[in-house]
């Protein structure tokens, strides 16, 4: 076909969502639950974080950071897959798509620099304790989540920019929740063979960043299996329990999704894994942060029972002797 008589797609249809007619406010209601519960969830972390004094180190530096970049991640997707779910027109602009990608892969990739931050934060705890203030100053700490949010997101933009020249002519199908490189860059009317290119870019990132991890959790693990002390292996057993539990939540299903290459999936278990890394693993997030740790669970204890939460003087004085018969004990 020549060029000239292509018609230029400038939007695209998500062709999988159900209409609304066939139920699909079903599927509606509890997405939008996990989704208030995972803005709400990490904000809450968040905001304890900040306020909770007791809380002001690294480990929770870096946990506040990682649940702050969740809201973010969470709302480049699923508001749209929301609309989608009761919207007659199912579609979304070329340019909406390009964004939706880059937001939703930088966001991404730097939640997996500050995992490999925060397992390296976890070795120096327990393999160099002594030296761990020293290495693990405020300065470097605030170096390491600003780094990784400029890295993350430099580093989608030349595949962002190669695609939007991409010219697409239909058709404008997407099979996917939401816009992803390979459903879309499979719409072009060109030559996409750099999207091999693309997924060994994708494949050695991922990679880098778990063996870090895993090689990190390796080393913590044989330091905690020699404390002499039964309580004090169960609490860095405990403590490092919702680190490896995020991790492979997240690099679990990413590598499902980004690491197979040639290997296709059925379309159900494609959207499947799809809705696992991009709703699932962020709707834990605040479950295994905040219900496995007895600081956090005292910190936002203590975000509820603050005079800000209560205007009523009486219920203020209640409250605040409920937080320190709990602080106290």
């Amino acid at each position: 076909m020549d060029q000239e008589n292509q018609t230029m797609v400038t939007e695209f249809y998500f062709s999988d969502f159900p209409p609304f007619e066939k139920g699909s406010l079903l599927f509606f209601i509890p997405l939008l639950f996990i989704y208030m519960f995972i803005i709400v969830g990490n904000f809450i972390i968040f905001l304890a974080v900040r306020l909770d004094v007791r809380l002001h180190n690294p480990m929770y530096y870096f946990i506040s950071i990682f649940s702050f970049l969740e809201i973010w991640y969470t709302t480049v997707t699923i508001p749209k897959m929301l609309s989608n779910l009761v919207s007659e027109q199912k579609t979304i602009t070329l340019v909406g798509c390009l964004l939706q990608m880059y937001f939703f892969h930088s966001l991404g990739v730097t939640e997996g620099l500050v995992l490999t931050v925060m397992a390296i934060d976890r070795y120096v705890a327990l393999c160099h304790p002594l030296r761990y203030a020293v290495i693990m100053t405020p300065r470097l700490c605030t170096q390491l989540s600003s780094g990784s949010c400029i890295f993350g997101f430099l580093m989608l933009l030349p595949e962002i920019v190669w695609i939007s020249t991409l010219p697409f002519c239909g058709p404008n199908q997407i099979h996917q929740l939401f816009c992803d490189f390979e459903p879309v860059l499979s719409l072009g009317c060109t030559d996409t063979s750099m999207i091999l290119v693309e997924d060994v870019i994708h494949a050695v990132s991922i990679l880098t960043s778990i063996s870090v991890i895993t090689l990190s959790y390796l080393r913590v693990i044989t330091v905690i299996l020699r404390i002499p002390s039964g309580e004090s292996r169960l609490k860095a057993f405990s403590t490092c329990a919702a680190h490896v539990t995020i991790f492979l939540l997240f690099f679990g299903s990413v590598t499902l999704m980004y690491l197979r290459f040639s290997v296709t999936f059925p379309p159900l278990l494609d959207k499947a894994i799809a809705l696992m890394f991009a709703v699932l693993a962020p709707f834990f997030n605040p479950i295994i942060y905040s219900l496995r740790n007895k600081d956090m669970k005292k910190a936002i204890e203590k975000i509820f029972c603050s005079q800000k939460m209560f205007s009523v003087s009486g219920n203020e004085w209640e409250c605040t002797q409920i937080c320190s018969e709990k602080s106290s004990t």
